[in-house]
């Protein structure tokens, strides 16, 4: 599974459950909220404000696990 700014949380932690742990290490506690399950990672980052270059980063480390 490729991981981009338009997956969404519950996606990802569906098929990449391992990751969990670097979304919670780069601010993105929100994952347990049900509400926050049907953001974009891009949504999501932006509402904690990451910028651009922060999500890429983010997108590239977790398509590495």
């Amino acid at each position: 599974m490729r991981i981009t700014r338009k997956t969404k949380f519950s996606e990802i932690l569906k098929k990449k459950p391992e990751v969990a742990e670097i979304l919670l290490d780069a601010g993105m506690a929100c994952i347990g909220c049900p509400m926050a399950m049907q953001e974009t990672l891009e949504e999501g980052c932006l509402a904690h404000g990451m910028s651009n270059k922060d999500i890429e980063k983010l997108i590239k480390e977790l398509n590495s696990k």
